[in-house]
């Protein structure tokens, strides 16, 4: 489908930031404060990582925080650690001996979102697993209160296949970049991520056991509820 007025509206950029620019910037001054912690980590990923554009950064990691505050989840699993920082935001709500078991195939990025979660002081709630998804998720055998996934795109309908039988009923799956880029508005999708996306979205519509809403927070979070 096309969206006439989106070149008008939105902003294309390098940046996973295509929300005109002053209501992003709205947004952030109307948001709870960034952690300094969180506010370190991000400013050190984007003074030295190639591919800082992908951290969850102040308002989608203080959505992710709420969220985990309201839900008070026993077990997160996080799909795509990168540097950190949105684990350590989803950490925040964890009921007492709760876990975040965050998967990382980087080695570098898991070497440094270790780091981040000692500098965080939120090491013993997060456990880091690094390798290939679709192999460590089925050895967890865990029940899930809130899966985020943030990995590679053309994985999503896999990853959304391998979890949702193991999320819990009112359980909720977070799926980051629905918009990618506003490449999904445009009047034909081209790219292998951005029709990765596209097939996503139409294949969670198209489930009938879950309620979903897509929210226009940064690049598009799809927020999802088994029933």
């Amino acid at each position: 489908m096309a969206f006439p007025g989106y070149p008008y509206l939105c902003r294309k950029s390098p940046t996973l930031d295509f929300i005109n620019v002053l209501a992003r910037d709205y947004a952030g001054r109307f948001t709870s404060k960034e952690d300094l912690v969180l506010a370190e980590i991000a400013e050190s990923t984007r003074q030295t990582h190639a591919q800082a554009h992908m951290l969850s950064g102040h308002v989608q990691g203080k959505f992710l925080q709420m969220m985990s505050m309201i839900i008070q989840p026993m077990l997160v699993l996080e799909i795509g650690t990168f540097t950190g920082y949105s684990a350590i935001c989803l950490s925040k709500g964890l009921q007492q001996g709760g876990k975040v078991h965050s998967i990382e195939l980087n080695k570098d990025d898991a070497h440094l979102s270790s780091k981040n979660f000692n500098l965080a002081g939120v090491a013993e709630k997060i456990i880091l697993h690094h390798g290939n998804a679709l192999e460590i998720i089925p050895r967890l055998k865990e029940r899930w209160d809130i899966v985020f996934i943030d990995a590679d795109k053309p994985g999503y309908i896999d990853y959304y296949k391998l979890v949702l039988p193991s999320v819990k009923k009112g359980g909720v799956i977070l799926a980051d970049n629905v918009l990618f880029h506003g490449q999904v508005l445009e009047q034909e999708v081209k790219g292998k991520s951005a029709l990765a996306i596209q097939a996503f979205n139409e294949y969670v519509q198209k489930d009938d056991s879950v309620e979903k809403v897509l929210l226009t927070i940064r690049d598009g979070l799809l927020m999802i509820v088994k029933k």
